[in-house]
């Protein structure tokens, strides 16, 4: 089956597209007085992206909870994020609620994050020959994008597709080196390490001359001539830090393997919204002018 024959399946970073709603859609609240702006929000997002794309198979992936098996492995890991604000941590039910009744397959597992849901579930479907596009703004899931184009990164607010040419681009690496690259520079977004003294132009260009963190030499004198300022000390930093930067990688690598998440392309079949439960929990939050602009339901 040529590549451009087989089902695109649209796999969305949930929480992405929550916390973005909460902090761009002013405070609202449901006739009860929930808060609701950020479902609303999200609630607009899917119900436009069906509209414009008119996915065949979809899915949403959740994070079970803000703590995951990383923070057994470093306490610290996104320690800086603080608490959920309590009006957004009352939503996420509402969003999962939103996402299955707008016709969503939704996937969340206790211990894994969103990232780990999509990796797995993107290797399932590579098994089904599927494509798939992963919509995101995550720069960790840029590491999914294959070569062949099977796999892609959408960030959707800026309308930007990521194919392997693009992460290069971007990056300066290849897709399989994001967790290396993350390595090296660290992570501010999730509270991860790097080297000290190593930014993205020296990560990539080592990486550029050695695939991975594990193949760097210890000792400059056994370093390429690398075009790049100081490299004799950058050799010296990533040497000394070596620990900390394959910590990191570890935290960085997704997760392909969670037990329960190998969806089929039946199971990701996307037939629309369903009309009774859009009503429901529709009526339930006021989100009258939102159902009016669904565009794909269900039969029957």
């Amino acid at each position: 089956m040529a590549i451009s024959a087989s089902p695109l399946v649209h796999l969305f970073d949930g929480h992405v597209y929550i916390f973005r709603a909460y902090y761009s859609v002013a405070p609202m609240e449901a006739p009860d007085g929930t808060p609701t702006n950020a479902a609303y929000g999200f609630a607009n997002t899917l119900v436009r992206y069906v509209a414009d794309e008119r996915p065949s198979h979809a899915a949403v992936c959740f994070d079970a909870a803000m703590t995951s098996f990383r923070n057994e492995v470093l306490p610290e890991y996104k320690a800086n994020r603080g608490e959920t604000p309590d009006d957004l941590g009352v939503q996420f039910d509402l969003c999962r609620e939103i996402a299955l009744a707008l016709g969503f397959r939704v996937y969340e597992e206790p211990g894994f994050e969103a990232d780990d849901l999509l990796a797995s579930a993107t290797a399932a479907l590579l098994r089904r020959r599927a494509r798939i596009r992963i919509v995101t703004s995550d720069k960790d899931l840029a590491q999914l994008v294959r070569e062949d184009a099977r796999v892609v990164v959408y960030d959707l607010a800026r309308e930007t597709r990521y194919d392997a040419d693009a992460v290069r681009a971007k990056f300066g690496v290849d897709p399989a080196q994001i967790p290396d690259y993350l390595g090296l520079v660290g992570d501010s977004v999730d509270n991860l390490p790097g080297v000290p003294g190593v930014g993205a132009v020296s990560a990539a260009a080592v990486l550029q001359n050695f695939p991975s963190i594990e193949a760097i030499p210890d000792r400059y004198e056994d370093w390429p001539d690398l075009e790049i300022r100081g490299a004799k000390s950058t050799a010296r930093r990533i040497a000394e830090h070596r620990e900390v930067a394959l910590l990191t990688k570890e935290l960085a690598t997704v997760r392909r393997d969670v037990p329960g998440v190998t969806p089929t392309l039946s199971d990701l079949r996307h037939r629309g919204a369903q009309r009774e439960r859009v009503d429901e929990l529709f009526d339930r939050l006021g989100f009258h002018r939102i159902r009016d602009r669904i565009t794909r339901w269900a039969p029957g």
